[in-house]
């Protein structure tokens, strides 16, 4: 039986994303009989990171000085913007090397059964974008599910004008996959 210290201990890193009931146990016990300077320096670390990061005010990005990095990058494309869903995503795309346009996150999805409506997102964040800056295309990178391609249509409808190019990142079959492979949500 562990001491209840230990246990809490599992239990709080159990609430982290990727980290399950086995990995929360050997995380907990590794820090428990660590030295005590290395376990106060990861805390420090933690606290100084949370501290420190915030969102962007004009894409919504994590960052430590804002506007973050790539909205003042001068060789990004001012009139190519993607929007996702999570600042996170834009982690993601960012690995790819591929995307050199700009990013908007809207803060989530709509969702009527999780109470998240429109006027929830940072859908009228992107709308005044859409009026001051120079933006031609806006690529919408949100994910396919029931929520996701309700939010991608509403807000395709929402910003649609004139001059103004609304698309959807790409879906469907992997590389290097055949058709017998395909079902209806591929």
């Amino acid at each position: 039986m562990l001491p209840d210290s230990i246990t809490t201990l599992i239990a709080t890193l159990g609430q982290l994303p990727g980290i399950g009931p086995r990995s929360a146990e050997r995380i907990a016990l590794y820090l428990v009989q660590t030295e005590s300077a290395a376990v106060k320096q990861l805390a420090e670390t933690i606290l100084s990171a949370r501290e420190k990061i915030k969102f962007c005010e004009i894409c919504g990005a994590l960052t430590e000085q804002s506007p973050c990095p790539i909205c003042t990058e001068p060789r990004r494309d001012a009139s190519l913007v993607c929007v996702v869903e999570r600042a996170v995503d834009i982690l993601s795309i960012e690995k790819t090397g591929a995307f050199r346009g700009k990013f908007h996150v809207l803060g989530g999805k709509i969702s009527p059964l999780d109470g998240v409506e429109p006027e929830d997102l940072r859908i009228a964040e992107l709308e005044k974008r859409l009026k001051h800056e120079p933006i031609k295309e806006v690529v919408i990178a949100l994910g396919t599910d029931v929520e996701g391609d309700a939010t991608s249509n509403y807000l395709a409808k929402r910003i649609a004008r004139p001059g103004l190019r609304i698309s959807r990142i790409a879906y469907g079959l992997p590389a290097g996959s055949g058709l017998e492979f395909a079902d209806e949500l591929t």
